[in-house]
C-alpha cells in the first residue's frame, strides 16, 4: 500500500494553489516522519492564509524539533495570537505552555 502522502502529492501537483491539499500533504508527511518534506507546505499554508492557526502550530513545533528555536518561536507566537483572537482555548493553553519552555 502506498503512503498517504503519495495521494496528496498528486493532488498538490494538479492544484498547487490549493492550501487544503498542501496542508493534508504536510500532515501525511509528518505522520510518515518526513518532517523536512512537510516544512515548505506548512510554510506556504501559513503565509498564504494569515488567519490559519494550525499550519503555524505544526510549523513551529517542527522547527523546534530541528533545534531552530527562534524560527519555531516566531510561528508559535503567531499561532498564540490567532488562538486568542479566534477564542480557541485549548490551542491557546498549548501555545502558552510551549512558549514558556523556550
Amino acid at each position: 500500500m502506498e503512503p498517504r502522502s503519495t495521494q496528496f502529492a498528486a493532488l498538490v501537483a494538479q492544484q498547487p494553489e490549493n492550501e487544503m491539499f498542501r496542508f493534508s500533504l504536510a500532515q501525511a508527511l509528518l505522520a510518515e516522519g518526513r518532517v523536512t518534506d512537510a516544512l515548505p507546505h506548512l510554510e506556504i499554508c501559513a503565509v498564504t492564509k494569515p488567519e490559519w492557526m494550525m499550519p503555524r502550530i505544526l510549523l513551529g513545533k517542527a522547527l523546534l524539533g530541528f533545534g531552530r528555536k527562534d524560527d519555531g518561536r516566531r510561528w508559535l507566537d503567531e499561532a498564540l495570537q490567532l488562538a486568542i483572537a479566534q477564542n480557541h482555548g485549548t490551542p491557546e493553553q498549548e501555545m502558552r505552555a510551549l512558549l514558556s519552555q523556550l
